[in-house]
């Protein structure tokens, strides 16, 4: 067997065993696409040994929280546990939402790459779990949020009656999520509380690793202005008001993840900070988009309740 392979028969044994903990007799399905092909045969190759797994092949999507097939809601309504290597994102579709409600635990990986899945999946994830657990609280019992940057971002968000998530790449129990890569506290800010500048300096999904900074206006929750991307002000140009709200706000917790292009591993980025637009039913908020697109900002300050928690970018909890 080649190093490569064996690597990832590896990594996916740490997404079976340490991470979703799957047991004998449990219906698993996996679903994948052609861009994530090799990670996806690699996890249910894995699973094979043990597992009578069940691998689906479907089309690409086209952007970040469109559905899947029916048939794929089907099995994923039907099974146990799900792990999805996707090129993008099944995270906040109406299919993996009611997979979870059913009782079925499981892990989203949007946009996964063979050489991320070696990286970040070596990671010690019970510190990731502490740091994340940690921040979670904190964004749980906070009213309000402040974010500056040196880049020029200035944005207050609402957080008041929001109730933190925790990514932490350990999903053991029924009805549990995670993204993988992990590591992050994410929360839905109120959809008319956010106000300010917010200078994207990291990444910004569909586009990828960002080299000139787009500066996003937000109003009352919604964006009035963007500059820097004619792409992402096309893709907005496309929607209404509802996939132009400020849906998310989260804070990276993966010391091993670092800004690549790719979404799923920037916003773990220790130390980031980003913020999405688009659908948040799945964690607590009331905007039912057709999106849901992530902004990743470098070496952020953060408040919470005017207390200071991350400096350029560095934890002071």
């Amino acid at each position: 067997m080649k190093d490569l392979e064996r690597g990832l028969l590896r990594a996916s044994r740490i997404v079976i065993e340490n991470c979703l903990g799957i047991r004998a007799r449990e219906k698993v399905v996996v679903v994948t696409d052609e861009p994530c092909r090799a990670v996806g045969i690699s996890i249910w190759t894995a699973l094979r040994r043990k597992h009578d797994a069940i691998l689906i092949e479907m089309i690409p999507r086209s952007i970040h929280g469109e559905e899947p097939p029916s048939i794929v809601s089907d099995a994923l309504s039907k099974c146990d546990v799900f792990i999805m290597p996707t090129s993008h994102s099944l995270t906040h579709t109406q299919a993996r939402i009611n997979a979870n409600k059913n009782g079925a635990r499981g892990a989203t990986m949007p946009g996964i790459t063979v050489e991320m899945m070696l990286r970040t999946l070596s990671a010690d994830y019970r510190r990731i779990e502490n740091l994340t657990k940690k921040v979670g609280k904190k964004l749980s019992n906070a009213k309000r949020a402040y974010v500056e940057s040196d880049s020029g971002t200035k944005l207050e968000l609402s957080l008041s009656k929001r109730s933190c998530c925790l990514d932490t790449g350990i999903v053991k129990r029924k009805g549990g999520f995670s993204n993988l890569p992990a590591g992050e506290a994410y929360i839905a800010p109120v959809e008319d509380g956010s106000n300010g500048t917010i200078v994207i300096d990291g990444s910004f999904a569909p586009v990828g690793a960002v080299t000139d900074p787009v500066t996003v206006e937000v109003k009352n929750g919604r964006i009035t202005r963007m500059q820097g991307s004619g792409r992402m002000s096309k893709i907005f140009g496309q929607y209404g008001n509802k996939e132009k709200t400020l849906c998310e706000f989260g804070i990276g917790t993966n010391y091993k993840a670092r800004i690549t292009g790719n979404v799923l591993e920037d916003e773990k980025v220790l130390g980031t900070i980003h913020v999405a637009f688009g659908n948040n039913l799945a964690f607590g908020g009331k905007n039912n988009a057709r999106i849901h697109l992530d902004a990743v900002i470098r070496r952020p300050s953060v408040w919470l309740d005017e207390k200071l928690i991350i400096r350029k970018g560095k934890f002071l909890i």
